[in-house]
């Protein structure tokens, strides 16, 4: 058997070091891996966000399985494309990991399906989102819509901060795209907790 595993990150690895300890005994690949990775399968010289260079390895070697551990491919539609080409993959398509890639996407969704979350707002223009803030005059988290490599959520504790925050990500452009569009959430104080479980051989992340 012979899996890929795409990204280059601490969960690859962990994904990687699982795999190995299979009782299929699978030929891994990596790319474009780390040097955790490197000591359990081979490193592949190909980025997570080269689409058509993944395809094209892919093609041409026909792994049984592959896993997409990052959030941007998984957005951009890796595994769609794997999936069309009859490659087995591991992973949400486009349209289930926009609840990863658009923050008030994801809100709406809970807000439909009656998931207890956070107060929120979206807004597409400085000026608007601005005088929310300056309304709620209090504390607010300002999260940038888009993926931002885990730098897109600032919490403020004063309507001046949660303002430069949004300055910040809708002027200044700190996010790049994905500060397009921002969230303003009501500040909720507490434990944060995120659960990885194997449940019935199934990867479920709360």
């Amino acid at each position: 058997m012979k899996i890929l595993v795409v990204g280059g990150g601490g969960r690859e690895h962990a994904l990687v070091w699982r795999l190995a300890r299979d009782s299929a005994k699978p030929d891994l690949f990596c790319a474009p891996g780390n040097a955790g990775t490197a000591a359990l399968a081979q490193n592949l010289a190909i980025e997570a966000s080269d689409g058509a260079g993944l395809l094209a390895w892919a093609r041409r070697e026909r792994p049984d399985l592959t896993v997409v551990g990052p959030e941007a491919p998984l957005c951009e539609g890796l595994v769609d494309v794997f999936q069309a080409e009859g490659l087995a993959a591991f992973g949400p398509c486009r349209e289930a990991a926009r609840l990863e890639g658009s923050k008030v996407f994801s809100k709406e969704v809970m807000v439909r399906a009656g998931v207890p979350t956070a107060r929120a707002e979206a807004f597409n223009a400085f000026e608007p989102a601005a005088a929310h803030v300056r309304r709620l005059g209090g504390p607010a988290v300002i999260k940038a819509d888009g993926l931002a490599a885990g730098k897109g959520v600032l919490i403020c504790p004063t309507p001046e901060s949660a303002e430069e925050a949004l300055r910040e990500a809708m002027v200044r452009r700190a996010f790049g795209e994905a500060g397009r569009q921002v969230l303003v959430e009501e500040f909720l104080e507490g434990e944060e907790v995120s659960v990885l479980a194997f449940v019935d051989g199934a990867n479920v992340a709360l």
